[in-house]
């Protein structure tokens, strides 16, 4: 198979939306891997002097159409053969840090506590890649997890352009921190060719995102992205090395969290004998329904089950 590179610049990245009218950045066999580079972050978001900044983000900045308030993506990537109804199966080989700095920020009327906040804050972290490190300004540091905050395709054609900052069925502004290189991203396919986006890079990133951002930064993704007929999905799902993991996004967490775990009882029931009482105790027993994010207008939960629950 083949391998490709998709780099970040004005006519490859579109900021803040997705169409399934974009044409496509790259165009690829199912089975190929593609690595993808991404920025992150508007003017403001800028460090002082010091640190190095990607080229190809000042040329965004000043280059490229800005629809909407959301992030900058790379791509689309098209999938020869991908039709409304399939499955993306996305694997996740590595992602990479492609710059020293993230930032995070904090600002009135948003993250989970929309009130309680009364004037806008950001922090540059420094990144130590050799030592997979971001070290705070008051001196923590934390272990780096990288993983990118948005993943998705194109979404239906009739819902025309969307903002990237809600994720809905189509993917996108996901915020999952289980997915960091070695995991399985599935997407379910709404319009023809994929067209499959990524960026939103995260350093790392605490369940919930309450303050509204991860460390925020520059990545590069390797992905080989494979198209699945045998699969009919309606949501995205995941896998890990040891764990299933099934999803849900509402404004209403409550109702996100039973959706993720009726998702997670009717994939049980596919791959096992049991029925969905039995599939439904098994969660209580060793699954974990978990808050994805709070912070994204649709707030996502998921539900985690070790792979281990279903060997026999």
């Amino acid at each position: 198979m083949a391998e490709h590179r998709l780099t970040a610049d004005p006519k490859t990245v579109h900021w803040g939306w997705f169409d399934a009218a974009l044409p496509p950045a790259l165009t690829v066999d199912s089975g190929d891997t593609v690595v993808i580079e991404t920025v992150s972050g508007g003017p403001g978001n800028l460090p002082g002097d010091g640190y190095h900044v990607p080229p190809e983000l000042l040329a965004i900045h000043e280059h490229a159409a800005r629809r909407v308030p959301g992030h900058i993506l790379t791509g689309p990537v098209a999938v020869r053969g991908a039709e409304p109804g399939d499955v993306l199966e996305v694997r996740i080989r590595d992602v990479q840090l492609r710059q020293d700095w993230g930032y995070t920020i904090v600002r009135p009327l948003a993250g989970a506590l929309p009130l309680d906040f009364d004037a806008a804050a950001q922090i540059i972290i420094d990144l130590d890649a050799a030592r997979g490190i971001g070290r705070l300004p008051w001196g923590t540091e934390l272990p780096l997890k990288p993983f990118f905050g948005v993943m998705g395709v194109a979404p239906p054609p009739n819902w025309g352009a969307i903002s990237t900052i809600q994720p809905r069925a189509h993917g996108g502004n996901i915020d999952l921190k289980e997915l960091v290189a070695g995991t399985t991203l599935y997407l379910p396919v709404h319009a023809e060719g994929a067209l499959f986006s990524v960026g939103d890079g995260h350093g790392v990133q605490g369940d919930g995102e309450v303050c509204i951002t991860a460390i925020e930064t520059a990545l590069e993704g390797t992905f080989e992205l494979i198209l699945r007929k045998d699969l009919h999905w309606d949501f995205p799902r995941a896998e890990t090395p040891d764990h299933l993991i099934s999803m849900a996004t509402h404004e209403d967490l409550d109702t996100a969290a039973r959706d993720a775990i009726r998702r997670m009882i009717d994939w049980v029931t596919e791959i096992t004998d049991l029925d969905r009482t039995r599939a439904f105790m098994l969660l209580s027993l060793i699954g974990d329904a978990r808050i994805t994010q709070l912070v994204n207008e649709q707030k996502g939960s998921h539900m985690m089950l070790p792979k281990s629950a279903l060997a026999r």
